[in-house]
């Protein structure tokens, strides 16, 4: 039987290990702090535990950290992570440096199951969820980890099709006993699953970036099937229906496609349907991935497009395109290991 991973566990899941194992209560917190706050990798490293402590965690548990297997480095410093998880399967992460700040785009599933059509992890198919750990695994393990300012759960999967474990990471991310980050500085991105999206702004205080991508409904339900399921309407009425404050963000990203969705009418419903709500727009060229006919709005569209929602005064950035020489679309990368696994 496989041996259960410790870290990314919360205070309370290891409060509940260490009465399980009759070892002091105060043992969780020393766990927590070695996890959390101190590099340590091993239990035998753990060494205000006895040492009968730490043979019965290492008899009982793996640890659960792991250091990446691959990395691929673009000539704009941005790099890409590959991830063994622990079912044998492919994830990765994308740390991106800029000026002032320096971002992590992590994974919450192996795969996809939503299947939108300009996303090449959803050609993966669904494949398994992910920790908390390991989840947080890309976090802890990355060697830039102490240069790290943002976190956004925007990598491969649905965070909020993983709700349970992605609530957990966020927890541990912002806790007092975890990593004690900001949750100001951290963004889950959805495409709109409503009742994971409800328990996530009741339960967090993290930015949530929903991904719209379209503003007329019969267009979205082509790009993302979810529009059956959860109508745009409906996502727009469950914002609404929270107060939001100023130490909150709400952003909506909106992926340009060539002849699509970046025409003038696009711009007037947009406008229409995103009226009262206080947020910010971000706009992102599409990264071509194999198998698709989408192709990006050139830079001319983008800008205009831009300019016509600032001018109605809604705040709107064009996210600027990274990591293009090493194939930025997420779940490239795992793809191709998948891809020569197959093959070896």
């Amino acid at each position: 039987m496989q041996k259960q991973a410790l870290f990314g566990k919360t205070s309370d899941e290891l409060k509940i290990i260490v009465k399980q194992l009759n070892l002091p209560a105060f043992t969780a917190k020393q766990l927590a702090d070695w996890f959390y706050k101190k590099d340590v990798n091993r239990f035998d490293e753990m060494t205000n535990l006895s040492k009968e402590a730490r043979q019965l965690l290492e008899n009982q548990f793996i640890t659960g950290l792991s250091e990446p297997i691959k990395v691929q480095i673009s000539d704009d410093g941005t790099k890409k992570y590959l991830y063994r998880s622990l079912q044998g399967k492919y994830i990765e992460a994308a740390y991106i440096p800029e000026a002032d700040r320096h971002t992590l785009c992590v994974s919450t599933q192996v795969g996809c199951k939503m299947g939108c059509l300009f996303c090449m992890t959803a050609k993966q198919g669904f494949q398994g969820q992910l920790t908390a750990g390991e989840i947080l695994n890309q976090i802890r393990s990355l060697p830039e980890r102490d240069l790290i300012t943002n976190i956004v759960y925007m990598g491969m999967g649905e965070p909020l099709d993983n709700l349970d474990e992605t609530m957990k990471s966020l927890e541990v991310l912002t806790s007092d006993y975890g990593f004690a980050m900001s949750p100001k500085r951290i963004t889950v991105s959805t495409i709109g699953i409503i009742p994971g999206m409800k328990t996530f702004i009741e339960k967090s205080r993290c930015n949530l970036a929903v991904s719209l991508h379209s503003p007329f409904e019969e267009d979205r339900k082509k790009l993302m099937p979810i529009q059956n399921v959860y109508p745009l309407n409906e996502v727009l009425d469950t914002i609404r229906s929270y107060d939001f404050s100023r130490q909150r963000r709400i952003s909506f990203e909106y992926i340009m496609f060539k002849g699509l969705n970046d025409t003038p009418r696009h711009v007037k419903e947009l406008v229409r349907i995103l009226n009262g709500i206080r947020c910010r727009i971000n706009l992102l060229r599409f990264h071509p991935i194999p198998g698709t006919p989408l192709q990006s709005s050139e830079n001319i569209t983008i800008e205009w497009f831009r300019d016509e929602l600032k001018s109605k005064g809604f705040m709107t950035t064009i996210r600027q395109s990274r990591g293009q020489d090493i194939e930025a679309a997420c779940g490239m990368l795992s793809t191709k290991e998948l891809l020569n696994k197959k093959t070896d």
